[in-house]
């Protein structure tokens, strides 16, 4: 389990029933995984992202300083 989390390579445990075929992943990698598929499936969000991504590839991004945010 360490190494599937230090690599971030998924583990597929096979029996000699193909559908009892398991897949391990790290915790942090399926999150990501499933917020993908989150964003895809949101045709709004992946709009407003490929609309981002073209003003930036066209020099219309612009640069801000980071607020600071309160610590509580």
């Amino acid at each position: 389990m360490r190494q599937v989390n230090d690599d971030s390579e998924s583990l597929i445990v096979t029996t000699k029933d193909a559908d009892d075929t398991v897949v391990v992943m790290g915790k942090k990698d399926y999150d990501a995984m499933q917020e993908t598929l989150y964003i895809l499936s949101n045709q709004a969000l992946v709009a407003q992202i490929r609309e981002g991504q073209a003003e930036f590839t066209n020099g219309k991004a612009q640069v801000h300083d980071l607020k600071d945010l309160p610590d509580d």
